[in-house]
């Protein structure tokens, strides 16, 4: 009975068969090109982590699949036509699409495996051997920029002195990288990757047959991880979703890491209860294929054994499951889901040159069942949250809010753990609350997790926080700290947190008073292709090749800007901006930013100045960018190359105290100042505080400056003096006129002017009498005149006028 039993057990666990199909008809069909085939002595099946379906077999022939191995292939081969050499693969690599990356004879290919379509690699010039990525399977623009990130490298070549090249358009062209931060390390390389969950570039160094991990980025760059043992070369598996596990292994070694190489340990074996270092050339057992996920390992040894563990936190521990005759030349094994292994062995057919599969399906559960492993059942019995698959974002000063319900098994006691990958960038806080009974009488947890910034909670040592500049990604992981290893099904609950710009923000300029509201402008003819005018001598060409020869004709975009905001133009002014966050006013933004007249008009200032400002080094102003400007590029001052004046800089001293102070909002309470012009205004903001938020916030609006009496023709200086010397003459004349006229020569100066006036007026009035005279006299003209012509029209009738 017993056997019986083991015997259903086995099958349960265990399902055999043979992939074959297209094979009704005899085919000629013969293979195209070079057949490619693994340059090592082993097997590995590489899975695209974004599309279960879609993997690469590696052995003494190469496949590629779309469909999880459910039909017949033919061995994947490279034209003849791209010359490739011995077409020997060293590594391959999934990127985004449907394409491939190979190195193939030290060369870099790729292959579309939808078209059927091969392309050389654009850039790299020397021997490589391998190409590394970390692939991110979350929907959006960010996850691609990370999976865009490639190294291409030769492993074993001397440093200094190996090419490193990288990419970050999915390997479309690569570039060669700039080793400087590189430069003080020796050895030989052995791998150099994308740690994403740390934000870091890690770097393999081997030397005395010790490996050890450096890091590029603040602040890991003047620090290493633990050596290790490296006597023969190591591949390096990135485990999928960012969350810092990683697997090096050979035929005769097998190491792991769970903190992006900082420490490397081995691999824990459990049997019958008792937990050893797993020395794989000490076992006497060879590697032959290797297997993992996000969360699970498992590796084929050629002494037909196969070893299964979990991968967490807390240590990687693997088991040997019941013999079972799966080994061969041509096996490798991979994961299909979360405890469901495939044993995969290619099948040559002497009839067609496609290969069969042979697929054996391990139930992990159920062969952990056996009564021989004598493992404790799972303690816990749930473990959800919303959190997972899905991607979040904290911005600066921002914080998230995440939780998880757990179930412990009855009468059994959990420890939940909370882990974050880089936590120089993200910190948390964690609570755990008893809240009610399932109906069979287990408690339920729930798991409470505020996370934000490591620099805000303020418990960390400053050489240990990362810079709150630099945008960080870290990964959040909850599982249970004594987990047994026949949990299988309870994976650990994860996600991932984008410690940047929140795309959800954004910013507006409020607008509750406009010139159209005031009846200045219509919106009606704003809206029908308005245009304006700009004078000559109010603005500045926007490349400043010299002063503005015509008047600027300026179209109105009433789509982008609205009604403009109206403004008196002799009252200091600044605006009011909001921040915007999924639609909804979040708060009134008090960061700094920076205005600009976009068609160039320069007919306002500032009203305070760097020492007003109470600037301790020089400040920026926009001809500082003046070079950007002159290339289109007007708006380049931003959060990323703004430096305040506030702080003390040795290089910048304050030379200029009396220059305008350019940067509104912040700690100062500067203002615009409108000159003697009425009209619109369309500017630029930008926000350039770089601890308000990780984006580059910025919009356009208007204001229309009203106000304003027309300049004046004449110098106001020009102007005050010929008032001036006209009145004092004034006074003088009318002080020394009469004085004058009661003296003898003002006697007969004043008889003079007398007569000299009586004469003009008797000229003005014989004048006037005269033209009164002529005009009553020429009516009376011209009546005597029409009285003779109908005279003598009465005595001779019959005479006629002339024709």
């Amino acid at each position: 009975m017993k056997d019986v039993l083991e015997r259903t057990l086995r099958i349960w666990m265990k399902k055999v068969h043979t992939v074959r199909t297209g094979k009704v008809f005899k085919s000629n069909i013969q293979l195209q090109g070079d057949p490619l085939f693994y340059a090592f002595p082993n097997t590995f099946v590489l899975k695209n982590m974004c599309k279960a379906d879609i993997s690469v077999y590696l052995g003494q022939k190469v496949f590629l699949t779309i469909d999880n191995f459910e039909s017949s292939l033919l061995p994947l081969t490279v034209p003849k036509s791209l010359a490739v050499g011995v077409p020997s693969i060293t590594s391959a690599h999934f990127v985004s699409g449907s394409l491939v990356l190979f190195v193939i004879s030290g060369k870099g290919y790729s292959y579309d495996y939808y078209e059927n379509t091969w392309r050389k690699l654009e850039g790299i010039s020397e021997p490589v051997s391998h190409i590394s990525g970390d692939v991110c399977c979350f929907k959006g623009s960010f996850c691609l920029e990370l999976s865009n990130n490639l190294f291409a490298y030769l492993r074993g070549g001397q440093i200094p002195g190996t090419n490193i090249y990288f990419s970050d358009n999915g390997g479309f062209s690569f570039q060669l990288m700039n080793t400087d931060k590189l430069s003080h390390l020796t050895g030989t390389l052995g791998g150099i990757f994308h740690l994403h969950s740390m934000s870091q570039v890690g770097v393999l160094m081997v030397e005395n047959n010790l490996g050890t991990f450096h890091y590029m980025e603040y602040p890991l760059n003047h620090s290493m991880g633990i050596a290790f043992s490296y006597k023969n070369l190591l591949e390096v598996i990135m485990k999928p979703y960012q969350r810092g596990f990683m697997v090096l292994w050979n035929q005769k070694s097998i190491l792991v890491s769970s903190n992006s190489g900082q420490i490397v340990e081995h691999v824990r074996l459990i049997d019958q209860k008792i937990f050893t270092d797993l020395d794989v050339e000490h076992a006497n057992i060879n590697i032959y294929s290797v297997a993992s996920n996000a969360y699970e390992l498992a590796f084929l040894v050629a002494e037909d054994h196969l070893y299964y563990g979990s991968q967490n936190y807390m240590g990687t521990y693997v088991i040997k499951l019941p013999h079972q005759p799966l080994w061969s030349t041509h096996t490798s094994i991979y994961f299909e889901d979360i405890g469901i292994l495939q044993v995969l062995t290619p099948v040559a057919d002497p009839h067609f040159a496609a290969y069969d599969f042979d697929k054996c399906t391990v139930n992990v559960q159920s062969s952990l069942m056996d009564e021989k492993l004598a493992l404790q059942p799972c303690n816990v019995e749930l473990l959800e949250s919303t959190m997972i698959n899905t991607m979040f974002t904290i911005d600066m000063n921002s914080k998230l809010k995440l939780s998880a319900l757990m179930i412990p098994r009855k009468g059994e006691n959990p420890t939940p753990l909370v882990m974050v990958s880089n936590p120089h960038a993200l910190g948390f806080k964690a609570n755990l609350n008893e809240f009610g009974n399932t109906f069979d009488g287990n408690s339920k947890y729930k798991l409470d997790i505020e996370l934000k910034q490591q620099h805000h909670w303020g418990n960390s040592d400053f050489n240990f926080t990362a810079s709150i500049k630099r945008h960080a990604i870290s990964s959040v992981t909850v599982d249970i700290a004594d987990k047994t290893l026949s949990c299988v099904d309870l994976k650990p609950l994860s996600t991932l947190i984008s410690v940047g710009c929140d795309m959800t923000k954004k910013i507006v300029v409020q607008n509750k008073i406009s010139a159209c509201t005031m009846g200045i402008l219509n919106p009606v003819q704003l809206q029908k292709n308005y245009t304006y005018t700009i004078e000559k001598e109010a603005y500045d060409p926007i490349n400043h090749n010299g002063e503005a020869q015509d008047d600027l004709i300026v179209f109105y975009e009433y789509k982008d800007l609205g009604c403009p905001r109206l403004v008196y133009y002799d009252k200091p002014w600044k605006p009011v901006v909001e921040l915007w966050k999924n639609g909804i006013v979040e708060e009134i933004m008090n960061a700094e930013y920076v205005i600009l007249e976009i068609n160039g008009l320069v007919t306002y200032s500032y009203s305070l100045t760097a020492a007003t400002a109470n600037c301790r080094s020089q400040p920026q102003n926009w001809s500082t960018f003046e070079s950007d400007i002159e290339n289109e590029e007007p708006f380049l001052w931003n959060r990323e190359n703004y430096v305040s004046c506030h702080e003390d800089n040795k290089d910048n001293p304050l030379l200029w105290p009396n220059v305008e102070y350019q940067v509104l909002g912040g700690r100062t309470n500067n203002r615009v100042i409108f000159g003697q012009r009425n009209g619109i205004y369309t500017f630029h903001l930008s926000v350039v505080d770089p601890y308000y938020s990780y984006c580059n916030l910025n919009t356009i609006f208007s204001v229309y400056v009203h106000g304003a009496l027309p300049v004046t023709k004449f110098q106001p200086l020009f102007t005050i003096l010929l008032m001036v010397t006209t009145t004092l003459l004034t006074a003088w004349l009318a002080y020394a006129i009469p004085k004058q006229l009661r003296s003898e020569k003002g006697q007969r100066l004043l008889g003079f002017c007398y007569q000299i006036l009586q004469l003009c007026l008797r000229v003005c009035f014989c004048t006037w009498l005269r033209g009164k005279l002529r005009q009553w006299l020429r009516p009376r003209r011209v009546k005597d005149q029409n009285r003779g012509k109908v005279r003598v029209a009465q005595k001779h009738p019959e005479t006629k006028g002339p024709p």
